[in-house]
């Protein structure tokens, strides 16, 4: 299903792009006519009427090295908005094929949890722009908090952007939280808030396990991290932080 919908996207964005450039080519021609006609009109003046025949109309004469420089400037600047606006289409358009903003498999469960245990960090996956962390959480205070659907089989997906001002959050080795260097707010290893101007904790993505074990992220739907208050964890930082708090 997944790859049906990459190769549909993937030939309506050609489409798009061949579109584009088809309409630009299509609005020079139809003006270089037009202008050529009105061109020859022109200097074809009232006509020549010869004898015993119709009226004859004079030659077209040759383009001078200024009209043809001139031409030749137009349709370049045409042709390079062309492949301009085609490539910034092409460049726009979601990614669907393994990136961000499809459903991405970010590898075996086995291994995922394996290097998380052996690093004692987060599994990181840089095209997806999440981490992969561990969880077997619970509800906690009077805060509900529902996980379904982003957390499964002991792990959960955490979208790497601070929801304060979007900067990329590192995990801290030390503390064991995740702490943004720009401006301090900090996330404890279920990403929920703890410290900092942070209004929430860090986002989520949905998350499944096949049945071959592979870990499936769809990273096109982002779901909001919990409020201010959630701790399913109750876990204090290990370590002294690596960003000082702000």
């Amino acid at each position: 299903m997944t790859r049906a919908l990459a190769l549909s996207s993937g030939t309506i964005a050609a489409l798009v792009v061949m579109g584009v450039v088809d309409l630009f080519a299509i609005v020079f021609g139809l003006s270089f006519v037009r202008g050529r006609r009105a061109q020859r009109a022109a200097e074809a003046g009232p006509g020549i009427t010869l004898p015993g025949g119709p009226a004859a109309k004079p030659a077209p004469r040759p383009v001078s090295r200024r009209e043809f420089f001139r031409r030749s400037l137009v349709s370049s600047l045409l042709v390079f908005g062309a492949q301009f606006g085609g490539a910034t289409i092409a460049f726009l358009w979601p990614n669907l094929k393994g990136g961000f903003g499809s459903i991405i498999n970010a590898g075996k469960l086995s291994d995922i949890k394996s290097f998380i245990d052996s690093n004692s960090q987060p599994f990181y996956y840089g095209a997806g722009r999440f981490y992969i962390v561990p969880w077997n959480g619970h509800p906690s205070g009077n805060v509900n908090y529902v996980t379904e659907g982003v957390t499964t089989q002991g792990i959960m997906p955490l979208y790497q952007r601070c929801v304060h001002l979007g900067c990329r959050v590192p995990f801290c080795q030390q503390s064991q939280w995740f702490e943004c260097p720009c401006h301090g707010s900090k996330y404890n290893y279920a990403g929920e808030y703890q410290l900092g101007p942070a209004p929430r904790g860090l986002d989520r993505f949905k998350v499944t396990v096949t049945d071959a074990g592979d870990v499936m992220v769809d990273t096109s739907q982002i779901l909001l991290g919990p409020p201010r208050g959630t701790n399913t964890i109750d876990e204090p930082p290990q370590g002294p932080f690596c960003v000082a708090p702000g």
